[in-house]
């Protein structure tokens, strides 16, 4: 979505003064292009830039609702994962996508290091420098991450899974959260799936494993998130669980 307001603020923060020590973030929150990169435009068509290539359907409704009903902070990247993505280490060869999905994005397809350079500065290090500063203050901060999947990639199969539980090594709360999911007979639940967590540099492993903070990444399959509605019943459902499963944790962990 092109951005005609020059946007200035490359995040969005909601409920900063709530006192949970859950923090909630967002990545891929927005489709938003700000008229700095390509004059707003990458190149794509409108049905591109409202698909899962552009930003991830359904997730900062969810994300929202998700920090009101566990009553932590709420932060978001508000600009499209197609103008530099936040969800991935500086260094990642898919920092910034030129084919994906089976579309070409062509306001990307020259960017030489200097634009990317100019990108991180402009989007990804203050959405990150913004989240370190919301960590830093809870002693006993756990993060989560929000996310969204589409149903189906071109040529590929169907991907079955309701919400993907998403983690590296650290599986400490994945695991607890994971077996409460696997409980609730009408979900079907990806361990790892619809893809691995392990990504070197991305957001857990910079502001959760990196500093040893409890953590999980949750995936949910667009299709069921895409109605505000469908958004918060499924917050409404999911909040229960996961302070369920950050008791079970501790509980391990004595």
């Amino acid at each position: 979505m092109k951005d005609h307001t020059q946007m200035t603020h490359p995040f969005r923060i909601e409920g900063a003064a709530r006192p949970s020590r859950w923090l909630i973030t967002c990545d891929h929150a927005t489709n938003r292009v700000p008229l700095c990169i390509n004059d707003g435009d990458l190149g794509l068509p409108n049905s591109d830039m409202e698909r899962h290539i552009a930003y991830d359907v359904g997730a900062l409704g969810l994300a929202k609702a998700l920090g009101q009903y566990l009553n932590g902070p709420m932060i978001l990247a508000d600009f499209s994962r197609l103008v530099i993505d936040p969800n991935r280490g500086e260094h990642d060869p898919t920092l910034l996508m030129r084919l994906y999905d089976g579309s070409i994005i062509p306001a990307n397809r020259t960017a030489d290091a200097a634009e990317v350079e100019r990108r991180l500065d402009a989007f990804h290090r203050p959405y990150h420098n913004a989240l370190a500063d919301l960590a830093a203050r809870h002693a006993d901060c756990v993060l989560l991450s929000v996310h969204s999947f589409a149903p189906q990639l071109k040529g590929r199969e169907p991907r079955p899974w309701h919400v993907g539980v998403l983690y590296a090594e650290d599986d400490r709360l994945a695991r607890p959260l994971i077996a409460r999911l696997e409980a609730e007979v009408d979900i079907c639940v990806g361990d790892n799936e619809p893809y691995s967590g392990h990504l070197p540099g991305d957001t857990m492993d910079r502001h959760a494993v990196d500093h040893d903070r409890p953590h999980v990444l949750i995936e949910l399959r667009n299709d069921l998130i895409e109605r505000p509605e469908d958004q918060e019943a499924w917050a409404a459902r999911l909040a229960p669980i996961l302070e369920g499963a950050l008791t079970d944790m501790a509980a391990v962990e004595g």
